[in-house]
């Protein structure tokens, strides 16, 4: 009796043991299993990533910006159909379960016994969720378990409805497309609310197997998958006979996938790269902002024309001159003289070819484009456009690498003794030089730095032509001075940064500065009227509003260019040769990039009111012989009208 006990006593201790080391075992293992999930709760300020989106100033969708396609939706607007199609494929007990299917799971554990491997998921609307929004997507049995640990947790937390909206706002539907906004937009260009049986059908089909079953990638498969889907609801009674019937033989109108579809890219890169630096990537990126531009994309689409027929007229030209291989590049930007604002951005001929922007990275020699900044110093000083300057050979002693330096005009022609404003019409080089050696090259540069050059420029004679490299942006930029009033405004892309509540996370500040007088920057903008009536620019001339600029020409025209402006924008043009080779002779700026100018100024100015040029009370007109610099009669075939500052025109009249 006594032994009995004993051995009983013994054996309810060995028991107890044995539970103790078990719910040890077992504790250890939930801890182990728990340790690192991650807290539901964090759920409560969950706000998926979502799409970016820029937008010109006229109002028109230039880019979407996202790592990951997604268009957060809330579930009252998404189709009846579609949440019940998900559900019908998905998880037919959602709403019955807590978070996990128990005879789902025995039967997925049989099969995968029996294949050796996982072979069957078995997982939940809600364990999907769990999955995509918690774990790695690595199929392991630990991870099975914390995907059900974690489902039986938003299940207690949240409601089916919220389940499901975030569940639909979250998976994978292939070619991208994350949730269920963004696959509608992607594969049918629509809004998911606009969706009809079918084409619901087919998203609530793609979760199995994005990657398979998209319609972008087989559009055959994903009608199969389709139909069953559509089969499922008409066997569940979502669906009469007649709606499937009518769904399945719907025409499947699927997006057009076009590598083409965004819409000025170089400048959308220019953005993107503008506000990475103030923003940041991933809220740039996931953000789901509204970037307002300044981009005008009607006078983006008349930049691309007009770049498109000017190139293409002149490969034309360099085949016929027999030049291997043609492959010009041209870059435009227009500017908004009054703000600084971009209103359009070309970066060369083909975006998907070369990416690399040749407005706004690309430094080349400006040639005689650099020439008014040369001027305007001198304006600035005192110089008076009527001013004369000696046209003739001139050869200065121990230039680069101690050899004389003999520069030449274009034309190898001289002409004497010549007014400012003659030479900088005819873009004569040796004035120019003559000039900058007068003020002296290192204070040009400082004022080329002060109207905007960003760009190393050189303090040597040769500045004069134009030597020293600088991006099409910033030389455009500084042409906005004189219009603008002596007013340099920095250039900018981005208006302001707005987020999903509408609330402004940035917003330009166009930065501005006073660089020249009023009177000088007028004095400037007519003697670059004088290069559009009287000098290398004078095709402009057609141009029905007043307009301004000046040609540039690097040495075997290797780069051609065009500044000029209007009183309300100021256009710049490049056109050359990534290889720094020659576009062919006489392709000059006059030639090469005045065409591609003149094609785009008038039609952006077509529509615009017509304006004058800025005239301050304190300078006066005259009529001066354009030679001799004197005052000329009105009347006089030679005669050009003149702005000086008052008290500096010159007032003995000239002499027949």
């Amino acid at each position: 009796m006594i032994k009995s006990l004993i051995n009983k006593k013994n054996i309810v201790i060995l028991l107890i043991i044995i539970s103790g080391i078990i719910c040890g075992i077992l504790s250890g293992f939930f801890l182990a299993l728990t340790h690192d999930l991650p807290q539901i709760s964090s759920l409560e300020n969950f706000r998926p990533s979502a799409v970016t989106r820029i937008y010109s100033s006229d109002k028109v969708l230039i880019a979407e910006l996202f790592a990951e396609k997604r268009d957060p939706v809330p579930l009252k607007v998404i189709p009846e159909y579609l949440k019940k199609a998900i559900v019908t494929t998905e998880d037919r007990n959602f709403y019955t379960h807590s978070g996990i299917d128990l005879k789902g799971i025995a039967r997925a554990i049989i099969k995968d016994i029996w294949a050796g491997k996982f072979v069957e998921g078995a997982s939940t609307i809600t364990q999907q969720l769990a999955k995509t929004l918690f774990l790695n997507p690595k199929k392991t049995l630990v991870r099975k378990l914390k995907e059900a640990f974690l489902a039986f947790h938003l299940e207690r937390r949240y409601t089916k409805n919220e389940i499901l909206e975030l569940y639909l706002n979250q998976v994978y539907f292939g070619s991208g497309a994350y949730g269920v906004e963004s696959a509608a937009r992607i594969f049918f260009n629509k809004s998911v609310k606009d969706l009809t049986l079918a084409e619901c059908s087919l998203v609530s089909a793609m979760p199995k197997a994005p990657s398979r079953y998209s319609p972008l990638v087989n559009r055959d498969l994903s009608i199969k998958r389709r139909n069953i889907v559509l089969k499922q609801m008409l066997e569940t009674g979502i669906i009469n006979e007649t709606e499937y019937n009518n769904a399945l033989n719907e025409t499947l109108n699927l997006s057009k996938k076009n590598k083409n579809s965004l819409k000025a890219p170089y400048f959308v890169e220019y953005v993107k790269d503008s506000l990475e630096n103030i923003i940041g990537s991933s809220r740039l990126y996931k953000g789901g902002l509204t970037i307002y531009t300044t981009l005008s994309y009607k006078l983006q689409k008349t930049a691309e024309d007009a770049i498109a027929k000017g190139i293409s007229d002149l490969e034309s030209r360099m085949k016929q001159q027999g030049i291997t291989n043609p492959d010009p590049q041209s870059a435009l930007v227009c500017l908004d003289i009054q703000s600084g604002g971009i209103l359009a951005m070309i970066g060369g001929k083909d975006f998907y070819k070369s990416p690399y922007n040749r407005a706004t990275v690309a430094r080349r020699q400006p040639g005689s484009a650099f020439k008014p900044i040369v001027y305007a110093h001198a304006i600035e000083k005192g110089f008076t456009q009527n001013m004369k300057i000696l046209d003739a050979p001139v050869v200065f002693r121990g230039g680069k690498a101690g050899e004389d330096w003999k520069p030449e005009n274009f034309s190898k022609t001289y002409q004497g003794e010549i007014t400012l404003r003659k030479a900088l019409a005819l873009s004569e080089n040796i004035p120019a030089i003559r000039l900058i050696e007068m003020l002296g090259p290192s204070s040009v540069v400082q004022f080329g730095y002060k109207l905007g050059i960003e760009s190393t420029l050189s303090p040597n004679l040769s500045l004069a032509l134009g030597t020293s490299e600088v991006t099409l942006l910033e030389l455009t930029s500084a042409y906005t001075v004189f219009p603008n009033r002596g007013k340099n405004i920095k250039p900018y892309g981005v208006m302001e940064v707005v987020d999903h509540n509408g609330r402004i996370v940035w917003r330009a500040k166009p930065k501005k500065r006073l660089v020249m007088s009023r009177t000088n920057a007028a004095i400037m903008t007519d003697m670059l009227m004088a290069v559009v009536k009287e000098g290398t620019g004078k095709k402009a001339s057609i141009i029905k509003h007043p307009v301004a600029g000046k040609t540039g020409t690097t040495d075997k025209c290797k780069d051609a260019l065009f500044i000029g402006f209007s009183p309300s924008i100021a256009t710049g043009v490049w056109v050359g040769q990534d290889k720094f080779v020659t576009l062919g002779k006489r392709e000059t700026g006059a030639r090469a990039a005045l065409p591609i100018w003149m094609e785009f100024m008038e039609k952006a100015l077509a529509d615009k009111a017509f304006q004058y040029f800025d005239i301050p009370d304190d300078v006066v007109r005259l009529n001066i012989d354009p030679v001799t610099g004197l005052p000329e009669n009105a009347k006089s075939p030679n005669a050009v009208a003149a702005l000086f500052k008052k008290g500096t025109e010159p007032r003995e009249y000239h002499s027949p």
